[in-house]
């Protein structure tokens, strides 16, 4: 399993997002028939007032078919007003409001079935984690391990400032079938790292797959140390850690006290190329979910040794390094990913939309990037 783990290229992290779509179908039978082709794939939620098939159409269109309590299969007509949703991989996946009732949207986007992604998180960073129930983190999870499952791994965020909780939630995870977990280091409480130690051990403990630390000092005024990490490394479910402080020194520290079987990504977008450089054996990126892949190849290529071509590409992605975190993030790579045409508007307060006055500076890092003319 460590194996399976080890990232080879760009791993995308999901991203809570909004989209809207267009409704057009017809019922005939069981099976919605949209323009003439029939759909037997539909996935049925339950909302506690009726059952949903939704159906996957291109990428800017789904069809929603009300089944009715006694089956009788009356398509759902009007507006979707967007209440949340989540790019997978070349998904999109969405839970949307339709006159009053909450259903799940698929509609192939943004790699067009291509995954370039050799893993993916649910509930990072960049997925709004700290704002998600236990519900909704458990749905999410279920829907990309459905999707994804067996093709590539699946990691949970299973991490919080509450050990016993980050305890149950990586249970859960191991429940609803993540290939690992990620567990961020205790935010708010600042642990001294002795606490660190005994809080991710227990973890480990209630893990029946691989766990991942996640030290991001920047975001949680907590410092997973080297020293600290070498302690972690020797539990049989650690296999390795997201290190998001930007220090290649750091990076080099670990793998030296940790040994090269210890799984090292970065987590820090503008330092994963020299990273890889002194070790490291990937990234768990946000640039990654804009130009997923641009980053991939980048990725490739340093992990290749390819220098030079590392080194072109990553120059290509160095404004969207950047600018994906002019304000905080998922707020700019959400903006981006409206505006090309992936999603709607709309993140969960206390962060709001993009500053109008940072609108350029991101579109010009698209266009260096290549994403939009």
């Amino acid at each position: 399993m460590k194996r399976l783990l080890k990232i080879a290229g760009a791993a995308l992290v999901v991203v809570i997002l909004t989209v809207g779509a267009v409704l057009a179908a017809t019922f005939m039978g069981r099976q919605p028939v949209v323009d003439g082709q029939e759909f037997s794939g539909m996935r049925i939620i339950e909302d506690g007032f009726t059952a949903v098939g939704v159906i996957p159409i291109n990428d800017r269109q789904v069809a929603l078919v009300d089944t009715g309590q006694d089956g009788s299969g009356e398509v759902i007509k009007g507006e979707l007003t967007a209440h949340e949703d989540v790019v997978i991989a070349g998904r999109v996946e969405g839970l949307i409001n339709v006159t009053g009732h909450q259903v799940v949207v698929e509609a192939g986007a943004h790699v067009d079935g291509d995954i370039t992604a050799t893993g993916i998180v649910v509930g990072g960073t960049t997925g709004e984690s700290a704002t998600l129930s236990a519900a909704e983190a458990a749905e999410l999870l279920q829907i990309a391990v459905q999707r994804l499952g067996g093709r590539i791994p699946v990691i949970a965020g299973t991490g919080g400032a509450s050990t016993s909780q980050a305890v149950e939630r990586t249970r859960a995870a191991c429940e609803l079938g993540a290939d690992g977990v990620l567990v961020v280091t205790p935010y708010y409480n600042r642990p001294p790292q002795e606490g660190l130690y005994r809080h991710f051990s227990m973890i480990a403990d209630a893990s029946s797959v691989p766990l991942i630390l996640y030290n991001v000092p920047s975001r949680t005024a907590c410092d997973l140390l080297p020293e600290t990490v070498e302690r972690l490394s020797g539990h049989p479910q650690i296999i390795g850690i997201k290190e998001a402080t930007g220090s290649v020194a750091r990076g080099r520290e670990i793998l030296e006290r940790c040994g090269d079987d210890f799984l090292l990504l970065s987590g820090d977008d503008p330092s994963c190329r020299e990273l890889i450089g002194a070790g490291a054996q990937g990234v768990v990126t946000v640039t990654g979910n804009v130009a997923p892949r641009l980053m991939h190849e980048m990725v490739e290529a340093a992990l290749l040794d390819d220098q030079a071509g590392a080194r072109e590409l990553d120059d290509r992605l160095s404004g969207l390094h950047t600018a994906l975190f002019v304000e905080s993030n998922p707020i700019p790579s959400k903006w981006a990913l409206g505006r090309l045409g992936l999603i709607g508007p709309g993140i969960r307060l206390p962060l709001v939309g993009l500053s109008e006055s940072q609108h350029a500076s991101v579109l010009a890092a698209m266009r260096r990037a290549g994403v939009i003319e």
